[in-house]
């Protein structure tokens, strides 16, 4: 999978993906990233990239010359038009699902916008969709952009070493994950729970999916609605709600 990013910091954005799981994959060539900086784009020779924006307020505007000028230099590189996402509050919250969507592209491209944001002509002429990563505001998209590339770049196949790396986490299955433990087995006086230690695996993915269901209920119920439950499932569910209600 290929991955462009366009944004006015390109060397903090690739160090931070040139770490860890990403920067493993992208050694591997699992994962082909680019980083571009917009200010290469521009015309004047202060190679200034915003100005104050019409009709008054605070804050400056990037201007959509230099977005557009770079986005179709990152066409002409990748050899084909990436699917432009720009980053912004205003965008749909990203989810887990989404994300999966996402990785099976084949080449995205993400758009961070700085300041007050970005000129909409801009907006309206390239990106094919906006996406948040929360009902927050930032000083700029390179943040999100990199939990967005993260979030994707993690689904691509040979990025982690097995399916279940993801399918069994937070969201994937519609549930929060289960407890996890490691060693040792008693730490300051805190047990790990016997049926983990037991070697049986049919009860220990039964202990597990209780617990994410019993976890979903308490702490975000709120996702139960798109989770699929056994009627024996919904009725616990329905007794811890009550319970926490009381």
């Amino acid at each position: 999978m290929r991955i462009d990013l366009m944004t006015l910091f390109p060397e903090m954005c690739d160090r931070v993906m040139s770490e860890s799981i990403i920067g493993r994959a992208r050694a591997r060539g699992d994962l082909d990233v680019h980083c571009h900086q917009i200010r290469d784009y521009t015309l004047n020779r202060q190679c200034q990239v915003d100005d104050y924006p019409y009709g008054g307020g605070m804050g400056m505007v990037l201007y959509p010359q230099p977005i557009a000028d770079c986005f179709r230099a990152v066409c002409e590189q990748a050899g084909t038009r990436p699917h432009l996402i720009y980053m912004s509050p205003q965008g749909k919250t990203l989810t887990q699902a989404r994300a999966l969507e996402l990785s099976k592209m084949e080449n995205i491209c993400v758009l961070c916008g700085h300041y007050e944001g970005v000129d909409e002509r801009v907006l309206d002429a390239i990106v094919d969709e906006q996406i948040s990563v929360g009902d927050y505001v930032l000083t700029g998209g390179e943040l999100p952009a990199l939990t967005l590339i993260d979030c994707v770049a993690r689904l691509v196949p040979g990025v982690l070493s097995a399916d279940e790396c993801f399918t069994e986490e937070s969201h994937f299955s519609g549930l929060l994950e289960y407890p996890q433990y490691t060693r040792p087995a008693v730490w300051e006086g805190r047990e790990v729970p016997e049926i983990l230690l037991s070697g049986h695996h049919a009860n220990i993915q039964k202990w597990r999916r209780e617990q994410a269901v019993e976890r979903t209920a308490r702490r975000r119920p709120d996702m139960l609605q798109n989770a699929t439950l056994t009627a024996e499932e919904e009725a616990r569910v329905a007794a811890i709600l009550a319970e926490d209600a009381e």
